[in-house]
């Protein structure tokens, strides 16, 4: 059977709180990247069964996910919850700092 790509979100939420969010921001960049899991599993040197975990929410190594984000073109930022905040609220107000996916 041929795999289909996921449908693609034209936002979603950059500030993860789960391990779903999280699953679900990596899915919809390759959607975005126009990849099928396995191509995108390949091209970020993970097995294709690693990458449904993530992007299904469930836990994977920390090694991995930076793989994965690397991959995909995807950073991840540890700030404090008001710097996550004055983030968010800069976005909104002008999407034209937002980088593209």
């Amino acid at each position: 059977m041929a795999r289909r790509l996921p449908p693609t979100l034209d936002a979603v939420d950059p500030q993860i709180r789960d391990l779903a969010a999280l699953g679900a921001a990596v899915r919809n960049a390759r959607a975005h990247a126009r990849l099928r899991i396995d191509d995108a599993a390949a091209f970020g040197g993970v097995s294709a069964d690693l990458l449904s975990r993530l992007e299904n929410g469930k836990p994977v190594t920390t090694d991995r996910l930076l793989k994965v984000l690397e991959a995909m073109g995807l950073v991840m930022l540890v700030v404090s919850r008001d710097e996550a905040w004055n983030f968010r609220a800069t976005a909104a107000r002008d999407p034209a700092t937002q980088d593209p996916v």
